[in-house]
């Protein structure tokens, strides 16, 4: 019968002897995958930061928004971003202020520090069916609808790489960077 002794130094043997077969293998292996683009970088190099950069030309409106929401949005967030089925879909609108206590429900409202996080991750993540289908000018008429849905922005006003990031949220000052250096 085997010890532990024995089956770990068993083990720290075929590691040793199959490290080099493995270096030596994967060099071999030029016919798996294929060598990475920088347009292929390109496609999922799509962060967007608070101050603006890397948002997407385009633009779009609150009423564009509406129609978008209503086609493509509300089977899950409900009417106007009131909420579906929670805690799955969460309400996009209102929201008490945050100094009610921890359990206060978070709205884009009342927690986004930053107006270009709601276009980050609507291109990214939504429709929860379809993420990344939706174009530039769609996330803009997104963002801007459910911007002015929470009255941070006029129903005229248009949304695009200039005008996003100066939209000021509520909550942008209410977090502490753990290490401001690193900005």
């Amino acid at each position: 019968m085997s010890t532990p002794k024995s089956l770990a130094a068993l083990a720290v043997a075929l590691a040793f002897c199959a490290a080099p077969a493995l270096a030596q293998n994967a060099s071999q292996n030029a016919g798996l995958g294929k060598p990475i683009t920088e347009s292929d970088i390109k496609q999922w190099d799509i962060a967007v930061l608070p101050d603006g950069t890397n948002l997407p030309p385009g633009s779009g409106t609150p009423a564009k928004g509406a129609t978008i929401f209503a086609q493509k949005c509300s089977a899950c967030h409900g009417d106007a971003g009131k909420g579906g089925v929670a805690p799955y879909y969460p309400a996009l609108v209102g929201g008490q202020p945050l100094t009610n206590g921890i359990d206060t429900v978070k709205t884009i409202a009342n927690y986004y520090a930053y107006a270009t996080t709601i276009f980050d991750f609507t291109r990214r993540a939504m429709p929860y069916n379809m993420p990344r289908s939706l174009t530039d000018d769609e996330v803009y008429s997104l963002t801007a609808y459910i911007l002015s849905l929470n009255k941070l922005i006029g129903d005229n006003d248009v949304m695009d790489a200039k005008t996003l990031p100066q939209v000021k949220m509520p909550n942008r000052d209410n977090f502490i960077m753990p290490y401001p250096d690193r900005l």
